[in-house]
């Protein structure tokens, strides 16, 4: 019989501890939420346009060049970037400056460039 009180007392202490993770990760989510609220949605939004321009620039400097994939980040950075305008604020002009460089990039990649 003690052999099973031993075994419960480690399921109660596992569970205790999935409880202290699951309470510490939502403390983590819950600063994350408060860190992104803060912020002004034009950083968080010129945020995720330059992680597209990366995520394309990754797929084209590849061996060979995954042409593929970069045209998905590239047309979803250009959907922001044309899409949102002025929108971006301060940041406009780089972003598409960054778009108009990353499509260069691509056009001298592709074969038919």
């Amino acid at each position: 019989m003690s052999d099973d009180y031993d075994v419960t007392d480690e399921r109660d202490e596992a569970e205790e501890l999935d409880e202290d993770q699951l309470a510490e990760i939502e403390a983590q989510i819950s600063e994350s939420n408060a860190r992104i609220a803060a912020a002004q949605a034009e950083v968080v939004v010129t945020n995720h346009v330059m992680g597209l321009f990366q995520l394309g620039a990754i797929h084209l400097g590849s061996t060979p060049p995954d042409l593929r994939s970069a045209s998905l980040a590239i047309d979803a950075m250009g959907l922001l970037v044309e899409g949102l305008g002025e929108r971006l604020g301060d940041e406009t002009d780089t972003m598409r400056d960054a778009l108009a460089n990353i499509r260069m990039a691509f056009v001298t990649l592709s074969p038919n460039g």
